[in-house]
């Protein structure tokens, strides 16, 4: 992940629709089947990571129902 990439796209966000928050969001493959996901915000001009997740990714049918109601239940 590019620190300048993730400022410029806060940037055009910010430019582009100046009324909106802008959450900026970054993926990056860690493994054959695992993604992480990230979340960045600008604190006083300086990029700081505020959630980090990751996934396992796996076909359709691989996903039980407990799975879904696991995944919307989530506190988060």
């Amino acid at each position: 992940l590019g620190v300048v990439q993730i400022e410029q796209d806060i940037a055009l966000c910010r430019n582009k629709f100046p009324s909106l928050y802008c959450r900026t969001i970054a993926a990056q493959f860690m493994g054959k089947d695992v993604i992480a996901m990230f979340e960045f915000e600008l604190q006083y001009d300086e990029l700081k990571k505020i959630a980090e997740k990751h996934y396992k990714l796996v076909p359709p049918d691989q996903i039980t129902a407990e799975d879904i109601e696991k995944y919307y239940n989530r506190p988060d």
